[in-house]
């Protein structure tokens, strides 16, 4: 009863039951069952009363000593277990929480993130198709106006293109009978000049053999060339007396000389370089009068042209070719005609090469050259490569052995640089036949001219390289002063020059001949 009376003590205080399980009830339960047992009374000598009831009243004392004991050592496990729990578990609620909060913050993060990326692409993606849409527009527009332009262009194209055909047919048709004409005209004159030369030819044979021998040729040529050059003296030479007569030698002199000198067209250098020598050499001999100075003068002057005067020789060379060049209207094609009917009396087989197959007429002019002196001449159409032709005469001229070739080129200005490189062009075919051709590049300059023919000599000398010169039209100008500006800047040798229309006319240049015809007193 005791042990009942104490267990029910414990338990009422509440002792161990949180922690009661029903394996611990049970076993509590079978523990009350075996105590209840063990509290019947046993059968024992009568003898011992007092010393079993002693023993049985100290065990209940330990037994719950110990059970205190135990049941307050599982309440404090129990405490640090439950603490120890609650610990863990707010540790997991909060690391829970951390993770929730950090996760919401991550998601609200890409959340965000995503939509400025797809507020950017949708911003990109509406400016490339404004910016689409604005190049379609830009391009349909250019398009439209390439369109429109190429329309007007072809429009303007397709006028221009009836306009040219118009006017070249105008033109083809208005040159067609400019060339007929010019043939006709050619022929006409060519054969009037034939007939003419017949004539005189027969008229020189008819006249008596003493008149030769009284009036020899060289002094008949020097009479007609005082007469041919009789416009230049009136400037040049003789001119000069009038100029000096009377006067004494000063500055005023010199002025009016240089004046004179420049009205001949002798040239601005070349006169400077005169009158510069004149007056040295008028304080060098201290002369007084002023028709001392015209011996001067002449020496001066005679001086400029014995430096050119060269003539052409052509022996050493078969063929020799000579390439005639010079611009349109300088009688090239005249002095070709003429230099070939003299090779000829020289006993020299000679061939033309009709070159100019641009200037209407001009291969039939030739012709008629040729025809009338017994000449060979070697041609094309009208339009024909000149290059080509002169190949072929060439060619043709090494295979008979003829002594000299002639080529006739078509007239250029100086200023065209395409025409001159296509005297270049003839040049270098030439070559391609005989490294030395041609042996002489001859330029024809129109004394007329005046000093246009100081350029035009310059610009041939530059394009092909001249090797020799031929002044015509001396007889009938005024500014035969040329000569001298051409001598002295370049040097080139004058081969002839042309005082009138005969055959016999185009001489070999000589500068004493020349500057005495210019300087001769007609009284």
């Amino acid at each position: 009863m005791a042990k009942e009376k104490k267990r029910g003590f414990f338990s009422w205080l509440g002792f161990g039951q949180k922690e009661q399980t029903p394996e611990t009830e049970k076993e509590q339960e079978v523990q009350e069952q075996q105590q209840v047992i063990d509290a019947q009374p046993e059968q024992v000598p009568a003898e011992t009363p007092v010393e079993h009831h002693s023993e049985s009243s100290s065990e209940p004392t330990a037994e719950a000593q110990a059970v205190a004991d135990a049941e307050a050592q599982a309440a404090a496990e129990a405490k640090v277990a439950a603490e120890a729990q609650a610990a863990a578990e707010a540790k997991a609620a909060a690391e829970a929480q951390a993770a929730a909060e950090a996760k919401a913050a991550a998601e609200a993060q890409a959340a965000a993130e995503a939509k400025a990326a797809a507020e950017a692409q949708a911003a990109a993606e509406a400016k490339a198709a404004a910016e689409a849409q604005a190049a379609a527009e830009a391009k349909a527009a250019a398009e439209a106006q390439a369109a429109a332009e190429a329309r007007a262009a072809a429009e303007a194209q397709a006028a221009a293109e009836a306009k040219a055909a118009a006017e070249a047919q105008a033109a083809a048709e208005a040159k067609a009978a400019a060339e007929a004409q010019a043939a006709a005209e050619a022929k006409a004159a060519a054969e009037a000049e034939a007939a003419a030369e017949a004539e005189a030819q027969a008229a020189a044979q008819a006249e008596p053999e003493i008149h030769e021998q009284e009036k020899p040729t060289k002094e008949g040529f020097f009479a007609r060339l005082k007469r041919s050059l009789l416009k230049t003296k009136q400037n040049l030479g003789s001119g000069f007396i009038s100029l000096f007569r009377g006067k004494k030698i000063d500055d005023d002199l010199f002025e009016e000389l240089e004046e004179q000198l420049l009205i001949a067209d002798v040239g601005v250098e070349t006169t400077r370089k005169i009158i510069s020598n004149l007056t040295d050499g008028a304080s060098r001999k201290q002369l007084r009068d002023a028709e001392a100075l015209y011996g001067l003068l002449k020496e001066e002057m005679s001086g400029i042209l014995a430096k050119v005067d060269e003539p052409l020789n052509i022996e050493g060379k078969m063929p020799y070719v000579i390439l005639m060049v010079g611009v349109n209207g300088v009688g090239k094609t005249t002095t070709i005609g003429k230099m070939a009917r003299q090779f000829q009396q020289q006993g020299k087989s000679v061939m033309l090469a009709a070159g100019d197959t641009f200037r209407a007429a001009a291969v039939e002019q030739l012709q008629v050259w040729g025809q009338r002196n017994n000449i060979p001449v070697v041609a094309q159409h009208t339009g024909a490569d000149s290059a080509s032709v002169i190949f072929d005469a060439i060619q043709a001229a090494k295979a008979r052995h003829v002594d000299v070739l002639i080529a006739d080129t078509a007239g250029r200005l100086q200023n065209k640089s395409h025409l001159m490189e296509e005297l270049k062009k003839i040049v270098r075919v030439m070559k391609k036949l005989d490294e030395d051709a041609p042996h002489e590049v001859m330029l024809t300059l129109d004394a007329s001219t005046g000093q246009n023919a100081v350029s035009q000599a310059k610009l041939f000398n530059e394009a092909v390289g001249l090797t020799g010169i031929t002044l015509t039209k001396l007889d009938g100008t005024a500014k035969g002063g040329v000569i001298f500006s051409i001598a002295d800047q370049f040097g080139i040798p004058i081969r002839y020059i042309g005082v009138g229309e005969r055959i016999e006319d185009l001489r070999p240049f000589k500068a004493d001949d020349f500057i005495e015809a210019l300087f001769a007193r007609e009284d």
